[in-house]
């Protein structure tokens, strides 16, 4: 999953630019207004961590611009402004959450896991394909009884399969959701991890469920088959 961090301070905003990368999230950065308007609509982002205080451009008016366009973008205000008619109105212009400075990192994180899940896949913290199961919360996947042990990339690339099943998906999608905005979709990159990606499932499987339609992209079934 793709995540914008708005937050003009810059300690403040590497450090959970940082630990959510660390989680196998993709994450891009700014410190602006103007520039988080303007990349949230360049981008492809699941996700937008919005300060409130930011410089050119306060964080409410980038909130009520992007709501104008998009109203499905989920979007996490995360400001020091704690009094209770900050955050009502916040939420009444279209903010998924709101949590106020301080905050622990486990909570951000909770929270960011539960808009993207109720996003996809409303309550259910399990996607599954098959005989594959991941756990949203607990960050694992099992293949029957036996644990999947993936790279924290290879992570983020089942998930985004997993939650768009059956469709295929093409190169620059994938790249656009599961890699940050320094990412050459032309790299090979993503072609690489897909491969460690698809021996892995194979191993326990014995077969491939991430199969190939030539000149579109990838897409994962429940169902056997030849790539």
């Amino acid at each position: 999953m793709r995540i914008l961090v708005a937050e003009d301070e810059l300690d403040l905003q590497e450090a959970i630019a940082e630990g959510l990368r660390m989680e196998g999230y993709a994450v891009d950065t700014c410190s602006n207004g103007e520039e988080a308007y303007e990349l949230a609509f360049v981008e492809n982002y699941d996700l937008i961590i919005l300060d409130l205080n930011l410089p050119q451009l306060d964080g409410l008016k980038v909130l009520e611009k992007i709501r104008e366009e998009n109203k499905e973008i989920k979007v996490l205000i995360l400001s020091a402004r704690s009094r209770v008619n900050d955050k009502v109105l916040g939420l009444d212009m279209g903010a998924n959450d709101y949590l106020t400075k301080p905050f622990d990192f486990e909570e951000l994180e909770a929270r960011i896991r539960n808009l993207l899940r109720r996003k996809f896949v409303q309550e259910n913290s399990i996607l599954s394909c098959g005989e594959i199961n991941m756990d949203l919360t607990k960050r694992s996947v099992f293949i029957g009884e036996h644990e999947l042990l993936l790279t924290k990339k290879e992570f983020a690339l089942l998930e985004y399969f997993l939650l768009h099943q059956e469709r295929v998906l093409s190169q620059e999608e994938l790249v656009a959701h599961v890699w940050d905005q320094n990412a050459d979709s032309f790299s090979g990159v993503i072609r690489v991890h897909i491969a460690t990606l698809r021996k892995k499932l194979k191993a326990l499987l014995k077969n491939d469920p991430i199969l190939t339609k030539v000149g579109v992209g990838y897409f994962i079934t429940k169902n056997d088959g030849d790539t």
